[in-house]
C-alpha cells in the first residue's frame, strides 16, 4: 500500500515559554519534528504533508535544512486535531492510498510499531495506535469489543467506568485518504472543549460499518513533549535508548551514561567511547576507531583506527583517514587528514588538507581567515611541522618538507625544502642581571617615597 504522511505540528506549545514552535525544539540535535517525520519514513511515503500554524516559516526553514521534501500547510485557526488533518485535504485530495497521522511533539514511535499498524489496516478501515500506561491520567480511552474498536473516548467526555479502562490513545491512526478526510468532514465539536476531534471518526465510521481496530505499544513510543521538563525527559530517553543499541551492537562505552549521541550518530563495532563525549549531527565513526574523553564531534567522518582525543573538537567538513592521530586540545574543521598523518596537541587545523604520515607539531595553526574570506592550506606527505608555526593560508607545503619551530610561513614550501620564518636569537651576558638590579632599585625608591 502507498502511504502519505499527515504530521500535526501547529500548536504553539505555550507551556513551552518559547517564541519558537514547540515542535521545533530539539532533541539529539535535531527538531521534534524532524524526529516525528523520521519515524514515519520507515513506512517509504509517497507524499508528506506537514500542517504548520504558529512559526510556519521557522517550520519550512527546519524542514529544508534537514532535507525534508515535506509539503507545509497551514491551520490559521487551531480548532482541533479534526480541524488541523483536514487541512491536508486539498494537497492529497488525488492521494490513492493510506494517510498516517502523526504529531511534530511526539518523537519516538518505532518503525517496528508502524509496520504493525500497516498490516492490521489490510483487515481493517481505520487502525488507531494505544498504549497502557501505568497512570491513564487524562488521556482519551480506547472502547474496545474483542478486537474491534468500538469507539474513542476523551477523559473530559468519559463517564467513570471509561475512565476506568486502562488502553489509552495515542492518536496516531492510519486509513485510506479519501476515508479519512470524508469522516474528518463529519465530525462535529459537541464536547466539552468545543473542538474538532479527530478521535470522532471512529464512531463515526462504525455507524458506517467500517472496521476499525487498535494495535499498541510501549509508553515510551508515545511520549509526546509540552514543556521544558518533558523535552528534557524526552533527550533523556532517547540517549538512554541509543547508548543501549550502541552496547548491543558491540561499541565500547567505558562510561555509557556520560556519551550523548546525535540523532544521526553513526558508529561502527569495536569503536570505543570514552566518558563525556558529544555527537552533535552528522558524524560517522567507523569500527575500530577510538574516541577519548571530554572530546566533541560534530559533521565529520572519522574512519577505522583512528584515535581522537582527549579533549578534541571535531567540527563540521572534517575527514579523518584510518590511523589518523587528533591528540589533546586540538580543533580540526574542513580539513581532510590523509592516513598516518598526525596532530597531536594543542593545534588548529582549518581549511586544510594533510598528506599521509605527516606530522604537526604541538601549537601550530594554519591562519584560514583574513578577515573577510577563507583560504586554504595544502600539507604534503611525510612533512615534518614544526612546533609553533604559523601557516598563513593560502600556502602549500611539498611533500617531506620540515618547518622549524616558530615559524610564520607565508610562502610555498618546495617538496624536500626546509622553511625557517623567525627573528635570529640574540644572546647578551649580564643584560638581564643589568636589568633586574635596575627594576628592583627603583621599585624601592618608590616604595620610601609612600612611607
Amino acid at each position: 500500500m502507498s502511504v502519505a504522511l499527515i504530521v500535526l505540528a501547529a500548536g504553539k506549545g505555550t507551556r513551552m515559554h518559547s517564541d519558537q514552535p514547540k515542535v521545533l525544539h530539539e532533541v539529539a540535535g535535531a527538531p521534534l519534528l524532524v524526529h516525528a517525520i523520521a519515524a514515519g519514513e520507515a513506512l517509504d511515503p509517497a507524499r508528506t504533508v506537514v500542517v504548520a500554524g504558529h512559526g510556519a516559516d521557522a517550520v519550512r526553514a527546519a524542514l529544508a535544512a534537514h532535507d525534508s521534501v515535506a509539503q507545509v500547510v497551514i491551520q490559521a485557526e487551531q480548532r482541533g486535531t479534526a480541524h488541523a488533518v483536514a487541512q491536508a485535504a486539498d494537497t492529497l485530495g488525488d492521494f490513492d492510498g493510506d494517510a498516517l497521522v502523526l504529531y511534530g511533539d511526539t518523537p519516538f514511535i518505532r518503525p517496528e510499531t508502524l509496520g504493525r499498524m500497516m498490516e492490521a489496516r489490510r483487515h481493517h478501515d481505520i487502525v488507531v495506535l494505544g498504549f497502557a500506561p501505568e497512570e491513564p491520567g487524562r488521556y482519551g480511552r480506547l472502547v474496545m469489543q474483542g478486537e474491534s474498536l468500538i469507539r474513542i473516548v476523551e477523559f473530559k467526555d468519559a463517564s467513570d467506568s471509561e475512565r476506568a479502562i486502562g488502553l489509552c490513545n495515542s492518536g496516531v491512526v492510519m486509513a485510506p485518504a479519501g476515508l479519512l478526510f470524508d469522516l474528518v468532514a463529519e465530525v462535529g465539536r459537541d464536547n466539552a472543549a468545543g473542538e474538532y476531534y479527530l478521535t470522532d471518526i471512529v464512531g463515526i465510521a462504525r455507524a458506517r460499518g467500517l472496521k476499525a481496530t487498535a494495535v499498541t505499544c510501549d509508553e515510551s513510543e508515545t511520549l509526546g513533549v509540552n514543556s521544558r521538563t518533558e523535552l528534557a525527559a524526552a533527550e533523556a530517553a532517547f540517549q538512554a535508548r541509543t547508548r543501549a543499541e550502541a552496547l548491543e551492537t558491540g561499541i565500547t562505552l567505558t562510561a555509557p551514561e556520560t556519551v550523548h549521541f546525535a540523532r544521526d550518530t553513526v558508529v561502527g563495532r569495536d569503536t570505543v567511547i570514552e566518558p563525556y563525549v558529544v555527537f552533535g549531527p552528522g558524524v560517522t565513526v567507523e569500527s575500530g576507531a577510538h574516541i577519548r574523553a571530554f572530546s566533541h564531534l560534530e559533521g565529520c567522518h572519522v574512519s577505522r583506527g583512528a584515535v581522537v582525543g582527549p579533549y578534541a573538537r571535531l567540527r563540521p567538513g572534517t575527514e579523518l583517514a584510518e590511523d589518523v592521530r587528533i591528540g589533546n586540545f586540538v580543533e580540526v574543521k574542513n580539513a581532510i587528514l590523509d592516513e598516518g598523518a598526525k596532530v597531536n596537541h594543542l593545534s588548529y587545523i582549518g581549511d586544510a588538507a594533510i598528506g599521509a604520515n605527516t606530522n604537526i607539531g604541538a601549537g601550530t595553526i594554519t591562519c584560514n581567515y583574513d578577515g573577510v574570506n577563507k583560504h586554504r592550506t595544502t600539507i604534503g606527505a611525510d612533512v615534518f611541522i614544526g612546533s609553533d608555526t604559523m601557516l598563513v593560508a593560502p600556502v602549500r607545503v611539498g611533500d617531506g618538507a620540515m618547518t622549524g619551530s616558530g615559524s610564520v610561513i607565508t610562502r610555498d614550501v618546495e617538496a624536500g625544502a626546509l622553511a625557517v620564518a623567525r627573528a635570529r636569537q640574540e644572546v647578551k651576558p649580564g643584560f638581564a642581571a643589568r636589568l633586574f638590579a635596575r627594576l628592583r632599585a627603583a621599585k624601592d625608591t618608590r616604595n620610601e617615597g609612600e612611607r
